[in-house]
């Protein structure tokens, strides 16, 4: 279950940004995740709560954006959209892709006080 380690450095995250502007605590995150990137986000809520304990994000409203996965052929130049990384062209079954988006995990803001 890597969420618990995906959970604890968005804490680190946090933490180091909060100590930047010499705030106390997160009012509220933003988080910004793909459905190709390989978290589950059942897993990541049922870890957050013992991750963000004792933190600066223990009272913050957590508020998920999920990017859906889309990829572009590189034989047709069809682009498609993508459940699974290894989906291929639905024009002509080719398996050479590019992710365009999908594969995003990142702190999108946090409103500190």
């Amino acid at each position: 279950m890597h969420e618990l380690s995906i959970a604890l450095g968005i804490v680190k995250i946090a933490e180091d940004e909060t100590a930047k502007v010499k705030a106390e605590k997160v009012t509220k995150i933003e988080l910004v995740v793909g459905v190709l990137s390989g978290i589950e986000l059942d897993s990541l809520n049922f870890v957050w709560e013992s991750a963000v304990k004792d933190t600066v994000l223990e009272h913050a409203l957590k508020k998920i954006i999920v990017v859906e996965g889309r990829g572009k052929c590189i034989d047709c130049d069809t682009e498609f959209e993508m459940e699974n990384m290894y989906d291929c062209c639905p024009n002509c079954n080719s398996n050479f892709k590019g992710i365009l988006t999908g594969k995003e995990l990142k702190v999108k803001a946090l409103e500190v006080i």
